[in-house]
């Protein structure tokens, strides 16, 4: 019994020391990073921390340089409504806005060291209107202008390819050379200022006024004068002519001469004389007798 025990022992130790590792030689294997990797690491870490350092620098600089604050950026300003800018801007490339408004109490102001173009698309991107303002002129171009007063919207001055409309209550030309007119102008009515002359003068051609149911000339406080160098007609194709006044007075008309048998030039000084007419209407005077003294005096018809 008492060997069994020992030998079951002695089993159990021997098993233990088949177990158990060797620890013959042993070796030893260190833990990290030495030699150039840990000075390469050290030097990656410093140029990262770095450049951190320059980029908050750099970052702090353009948010002051560039006025950044919490509504917006230098004259920009974000507000409910849309941006609001202040002050003096430039734009270098196209600017795209459906709508534009000043300060309540400052102007608006466009300005351009060339020209200043307004371009109005529809929505296949085809031009519809233009304004340019540039040094020498200023050009619309648009299938309709229109200038609208201020109160009620009322068409002042309108001009399309037909025609152009003048809705003011009165148009006025202060020039020294007055209107041109290359054809012809409709009016009901043409009228002078108050204390002003009306003038019609045509300088080197004829000055003509026609009208189907009539042409009227009147002259309510003033003298009717019709003046030419040559002959003035008077005709009427259908009608007549008709002068009525308390008198009517014709002035240079030839005086007929009587023929050999007339009165001597004794005779009393003549003041009354007859109106008589040549077969080609021309008028002339007659000294007065007891009779008519036209046949006596018909000389004068054979001179015209």
């Amino acid at each position: 019994m008492h060997n069994s025990k020992m030998t079951r022992e002695q089993y159990i130790l021997a098993t233990q020391q088949n177990s158990l590792p060797r620890t013959e030689n042993p070796q030893f294997y260190p833990v990290g990073i030495y030699g150039w990797r840990k000075r390469c690491l050290y030097f990656f870490v410093l140029l990262l921390l770095v450049t951190m350092i320059v980029n908050l620098a750099m970052t702090i600089w353009i948010l002051k340089v560039m006025n950044f604050t919490v509504d917006g950026m230098g004259n920009l300003r974000v507000t409910k409504k849309g941006i609001r800018l202040e002050g003096i801007s430039e734009f270098l490339l196209p600017l795209y806005v459906k709508e534009i408004n000043s300060r309540k109490d400052s102007p608006l102001v466009l300005q351009s060291d060339r020209n200043v173009t307004v371009n109005a698309r529809n929505h296949m991107g085809q031009l519809t209107g233009q304004l340019t303002v540039g040094a020498d002129a200023v050009e619309a171009q648009c299938k309709r202008f229109e200038v609208r007063s201020s109160e009620g919207g009322r068409v002042l001055f309108s001009a399309d390819e037909d025609e152009i409309v003048i809705g003011a209550d009165r148009l006025k030309v202060t020039g020294t050379e007055g209107a041109v007119f290359g054809h012809s102008v409709e009016t009901p009515h043409i009228r002078a200022e108050p204390s002003q002359d009306l003038k019609l003068e045509s300088p080197t051609r004829s000055l003509v006024m026609e009208a189907p149911r009539g042409v009227q000339v009147n002259a309510a406080a003033g003298d009717l004068k019709a003046t030419c160098r040559k002959e003035l007609h008077l005709q009427s194709t259908e009608g007549e002519i008709f002068l009525n006044a308390d008198t009517i007075r014709l002035g240079n008309l030839p005086v007929g001469s009587f023929s050999s048998s007339s009165p001597s030039s004794s005779a009393p000084r003549q003041t009354i004389y007859e109106l008589c007419a040549c077969p080609n209407g021309k008028l002339y005077l007659s000294p007065a007798g007891a009779g008519s003294t036209c046949q006596s005096s018909s000389n004068i018809c054979l001179w015209s």
